[in-house]
């Protein structure tokens, strides 16, 4: 991807605190559910989450699967669990065959600390499994899945969740959602400019016509015809204004509406219109 010019800026102050309380709650969890955006198996996993959560059991879940190119999500479920040496499964909130497998695997990645409890003397206890994960990958959706509920609160915008709260999912199991972590340094662009494509940057932070073009960009390189298709576009007509022109967004004076394009480009990658897709 092209560098651009223009910096990505967020200014989250509810995530350093959040980072703090996040560090604090670890004691009071047996594991870690790590939810990442299956379309950015890189660009939305946390950089420093072994230096954030230590050596806590961690099940790895690419959410949102059903937007991606299934036979590409393969290899990277190979290549995370070599990554992260922790177990990866891949799920979408939609769909919930994988419920049991799930819950049964956060049960079992629990049990080495609950047997420690034991062994002081105390009594058993659910499972206490924090949820952790970029803003708007999906971390509460997860847990309603997991409830079978709408218990927590889901947004498409990110930072929905901004203060902890225990869940119940069964009595041998207990879920902490936690607010969206971000990095607190933008210092890899291009990871900040592929977290605007799925809404985990405040809107805020950046322009929708330079996060269009750069997602354009990619998508031109990678996934050439499905873009095509779907805008109707010949070879060299891909940019926002012929976009804008084939679909007969113009404003005065006859110019394209680039503004308009790029919100309805942005819409449509993160719906799956255009196609199903993986940009890392």
């Amino acid at each position: 991807m092209k560098k651009d010019k223009t910096h990505i800026h967020w200014y989250p102050g509810h995530i350093a605190k959040a980072e703090r309380k996040l560090k604090e709650q670890l004691s009071l969890v047996d594991a870690v559910v790590e939810v990442i955006d299956a379309r950015l198996p890189l660009s939305s996993s946390y950089e420093n989450i072994t230096g954030l959560l230590g050596q806590k059991p961690r099940l790895i879940l690419l959410n949102k699967s059903d937007l991606t190119d299934k036979n590409e999500l393969k290899h990277w479920v190979s290549i995370l669990e070599e990554k992260n040496n922790a177990t990866v499964m891949v799920s979408d909130a939609k769909n919930s065959k994988d419920l049991n497998i799930i819950i049964k695997k956060l049960e079992e990645l629990s049990e080495p600390r609950i047997q420690e409890i034991m062994k002081k003397g105390l009594l058993r206890r659910p499972a206490r499994v924090m949820v952790v994960g970029m803003p708007n990958v999906g971390k509460s959706s997860i847990i309603n899945k997991l409830t079978r509920s709408s218990k927590t609160k889901t947004g498409a915008k990110a930072g929905v969740t901004r203060q902890q709260q225990w869940v119940r999912i069964n009595p041998k199991l207990e879920l902490l959602d936690t607010p969206g972590i971000i990095p607190m340094k933008q210092d890899n662009q291009e990871a900040a400019m592929k977290l605007t494509f799925v809404n985990s940057v405040s809107e805020n932070a950046y322009s929708n016509e330079i996060a269009a073009n750069n997602l354009i960009e990619i998508l031109a390189e990678k996934y050439p015809e499905q873009l095509k298709n779907y805008y109707q576009l010949e070879d060299s007509d891909i940019s926002l204004e012929n976009i804008a022109i084939r679909r007969n967004w113009i404003i005065s004076g006859g110019k394209a509406d680039i503004e308009r394009t790029s919100v309805y480009v942005l819409r449509d990658f993160r719906e799956g219109k255009i196609g199903k897709f993986i940009l890392d």
